[in-house]
């Protein structure tokens, strides 16, 4: 209440494709102070965003990431977030018992996913080319010195990008003063503070009924790692888009999607990628014993849930 009067929280909205997935930003704001503020602020977030995918895409051929890929062997001055991307890679990389490896982009172009997925001509001409496991630790394949960043091997950090981005873009809208926010980096999600209904947020995950889960997340991050929107056939041979880098010719198919919870995004976009990785029973036993807030939707439709997710159900 202020003055005696009611003052009306509502939702504004962005809507927008950036990363080559949607990604939708929604502020609790006061209509009656805020609401120039938040379409400033909102259009501010989907500017960074796109500054964001100039540096780490690797379909643009003007991106940094293209220009360090086509820079092999040699030094090349690198951006802060390109620094910062590639240090918490190799942390993720030794956490993750080497299941989080961003050079798995030779072995995505072996199979076909050298173009975008949404690209016209995708499902065309795919030849399968056998993968060979990387023989080397990732730090032996990339260097950082006095800011300048050489490249071994050719990179993507798609599978730590949309979590790092998201973080960031939550830290901006912070620094802008929001204390309330919801942000969808396509499955990658940051919950801050509350709902217009000063309620906890309530996060629905991609395939399962809202009515059988979900969760209430306040300032926390989840993150959904699945195949269900990006998996094809090369020769007749079943394949998606999460490969293991130490058995590259082998596709899990025994789950559709895992989700996880941590307190950032980027956090939780790892360890769901890595649980998938893991497969079906070795994901939930690591995600029990390491007490690590998971789903996993089985291929068959199932669920399964780490007694750390449950405790954010509804």
């Amino acid at each position: 209440m202020a003055g005696g009067r009611q003052i009306t929280m509502e939702i504004f909205k962005s809507k927008f494709k950036a990363l080559g997935t949607d990604v939708e930003i929604q502020l609790v704001v006061s209509l009656e102070k805020d609401a120039e503020k938040a379409k400033n602020d909102l259009e501010l977030s989907k500017q960074q965003y796109l500054k964001f995918e100039k540096i780490f895409s690797r379909f643009d051929e003007e991106s940094e990431l293209s220009k360090l890929n086509n820079n092999l062997n040699d030094f090349s001055t690198s951006s802060v977030e390109m620094t910062e991307i590639i240090k918490s890679s190799i942390f993720y990389y030794h956490q993750c018992e080497k299941l989080f490896d961003p050079r798995v982009i030779d072995f995505l172009n072996n199979i076909g996913y050298y173009e975008s997925f949404h690209s016209k001509n995708f499902f065309k001409g795919k030849k399968f080319i056998e993968n060979k496991p990387n023989e080397v630790d990732l730090e032996q394949d990339l260097k950082i010195e006095n800011e300048k960043i050489l490249f071994f091997r050719k990179m993507d950090f798609s599978g730590i990008a949309k979590g790092y981005i998201t973080d960031k873009i939550a830290k901006f809208l912070i620094d802008c003063g929001w204390k309330n926010f919801l942000i969808d980096s396509g499955g990658d999600m940051y919950a801050k503070g509350v709902d217009e209904e000063d309620q906890p947020w309530r996060i629905g995950v991609e395939g399962i009924s809202e009515e059988k889960i979900l969760f209430s997340l306040t300032n926390k991050a989840v993150a959904t790692s699945g195949i269900s929107r990006r998996k094809w056939e090369v020769e007749n041979k079943k394949v998606h888009h999460i490969i293991n880098p130490q058995s590259p010719n082998n596709f899990n198919f025994d789950l559709k999607s895992v989700s996880v919870i941590a307190q950032n995004t980027q956090e939780a976009d790892v360890w769901a990628k890595t649980l998938f990785l893991m497969g079906k029973e070795k994901g939930i036993e690591y995600s029990r014993n390491h007490d690590i807030p998971a789903l996993f939707l089985h291929y068959n439709g199932n669920v399964s849930i780490s007694a750390k997710a449950k405790e954010f159900l509804i």
